[in-house]
């Protein structure tokens, strides 16, 4: 009854509206920056640089994406990366899964010792240098397998997969195990599924981390036979830069007149973020439920 006063109160109105308002305008500027990305993507180039871009493209024109896909590698490039995310993201769950189901079973005596040596990760890695020489050594240098391999197991995906598999109840594996089943069996057939709230959210951080990685695939990758959309994103993204550096040659002047960097960098924005915007909403109940394991306690 009180809870009801007060919401039909003046001061309860007033704070609606404030509360409305504000969240409003919260919603406005984290949606705007992108939204502007959008519209100089789909604007004039040369017109772009006058400035006062705000709400909708002043001079349509689909120059930019026509300059972005006439690439013959980028389609190469959009390959490899979906098959990163594909391949990094289904062995980054089973095995980070895996040794969150290691750390939960209560009659495993060294699963104290295994949950410290991973969480000691989280603190100190062996640097860039090290890790360098560690892939040279282990022949995985151009080749498609270092983009997943080093990411099989993750401490903090452990941490929120393995949080999750506590508040399940102890007689399922229990059960399983007076029938016979071995580890292996009760986790794929009876834990995994159980799991799919946190493996969904987690899925969601290993394909982002995987789609917009670029750095280790410069590093490894010196050959370019496996170079990914955003490193073909990138390599496009400096050429254009390098335009206006290259005035004595006119006939590419004349051919990108219309382009430039920021209305070219625009339309890299959207053809990387788009696929994961598209997905993420198939994954929204999931996610909202799984990263929020762990956050009450009864």
């Amino acid at each position: 009854m009180r809870a009801s006063y007060v919401k039909n109160s003046t001061s309860g109105r007033i704070f609606d509206v404030f509360n409305v308002l504000f969240m409003v305008i919260l919603a406005f500027v984290m949606v705007y920056p992108f939204w502007n990305q959008l519209i100089v993507s789909f604007n004039d180039g040369v017109d772009t640089a006058r400035g006062g871009l705000y709400f909708w493209p002043r001079e349509f024109t689909l120059d930019n994406y026509h300059y972005m896909f006439e690439k013959s590698n980028l389609a190469k490039g959009a390959l490899i990366s979906i098959l990163r995310v594909v391949v990094g993201t289904v062995t980054t769950l089973f095995f980070s899964g895996l040794l969150a189901y290691v750390t939960t079973v209560k009659w495993f005596s060294g699963r104290r010792f295994t949950r410290f040596l991973f969480l000691i990760t989280l603190y100190f890695s062996g640097g860039l240098v090290p890790t360098y020489l560690l892939i040279n050594k282990l022949n995985l240098m151009d080749t498609f397998t270092v983009y997943w391999l080093p990411s099989l197991f993750s401490a903090y995906y452990m941490l929120l997969i393995s949080s999750y598999m506590y508040n399940l109840p102890d007689a399922l594996a229990e059960s399983a195990r007076i029938d016979g089943c071995n580890e292996l069996m009760i986790y794929m057939k009876i834990i995994a599924p159980l799991c799919i709230p946190v493996f969904a959210a987690v899925a969601v951080f290993s394909a982002v981390s995987h789609w917009n990685s670029w750095f280790d695939v410069i590093l490894y990758n010196s050959s370019g036979k496996w170079d990914t959309l955003q490193v073909y994103l990138r390599k496009i993204l400096l050429d254009v830069e390098q335009v206006g550096k290259l005035a004595d040659e006119q006939k590419q002047m004349a051919e990108m007149r219309k382009l430039t960097p920021q209305s070219i960098r625009a339309a890299t924005t959207m053809i990387v973020t788009l696929p994961i915007m598209l997905s993420y909403p198939f994954f929204q109940r999931y996610f909202m439920s799984g990263i929020t394991i762990g956050a009450v306690k009864e």
